[in-house]
Order: structure tokens, then sequence, then C-alpha cells
């Protein structure tokens, strides 16, 4: 799937991936400006796979499990044209299913705590750089615009 792709993305679009040898693939377990894209692109990516309707569009499933989970308000405001609304690890835990966070510590090298507390800082500048129109993009859109933005 793009989950791998989009991670790397995610990596450069952050400020993270273009360090040597903290490449797309995995053993790495890069802390620092690098952790931002990882832990990001590993979420996208288990929930690409995770939240299976299809079309997989990964950030649209995680505005749709952010809202359900009570965060739409913050959810909201990172999408928006104006102030993004902070949003704190322990939310972030709550609103993902167990599995998924354990799934991304797993793959990033962090204990789930720290992973949610990582994702809390990344996901509403992620969230607001990916929607520059105010309006989550379609899966193919969402692609295009990672690489127009990390140029």
């Amino acid at each position: 799937m793009a989950g791998n792709d989009l991670g790397s993305l995610l990596g450069s679009l952050l400020g993270g991936g273009n360090q040597p040898g903290s490449g797309g693939g995995g053993g790495g377990g890069g802390t620092g400006a690098g952790g931002a894209g990882n832990i990001l692109g590993a979420l996208l990516g288990a929930l690409g796979g995770a939240s299976g309707s299809g079309g997989g569009n990964p950030l649209g499933g995680l505005m749709d499990l952010l809202t359900k989970s009570g965060l739409a308000d913050q959810a909201q405001s990172w999408v928006g044209t104006g102030e993004n609304k902070a949003v704190s690890g322990q939310q972030v835990a709550e609103a993902l299913p167990d599995d998924t966070l354990q799934k991304i510590a797993e793959q990033t090298g962090v204990s789930p705590e720290h992973a949610a507390d990582q994702l809390a800082q990344a996901l509403p500048r992620a969230v607001d750089k990916l929607t520059p129109s105010g309006q989550v993009p379609s899966d193919t859109s969402l692609e295009d615009l990672i690489k127009q933005q990390s140029l």
C-alpha cells in the first residue's frame, strides 16, 4: 500500500525525512526530528490497513476516528484555516484503538505513551499542512500535495 511511501513523504514534509540513515525502512530507532515523520507514517499506515473502506484514504480515516472519539473540534481546527487546537497524548491514546497505538510504538521503537505524546505534537501541524484548502483531500491528491509541500 501507499502507507510506507506516505510515511516517507510525511517525514520529509515535517523536516525529518532527509536525514541519512532514517529512510523509510524500519530498523533505526531514530529519535529527534525524523521521529515525527516516522510516527505519523506508522499511524497512517496502520489506519490505512485497519479502517478498510476499500478506497483507503488514511488521512480521512484518521479524521473520522478522531471525530468519533470526541476530538471533532480539535481535528476540524487542524483542517480549517484558523488556529490549530492542541490535543494531549492522553486524548490521542484514548482515540486510537489499543492495538493500533501498540503497533505504532513497536514500529517506531518507543513506548505507547511516548508514541501518543509524539502524535499529539505532530498531528496538528501535519494535518494543517496537508489540508491547505480547508478540506481533506482524496487519497491521490493527498500524495500529490505531500510531494508539492516537501519541495
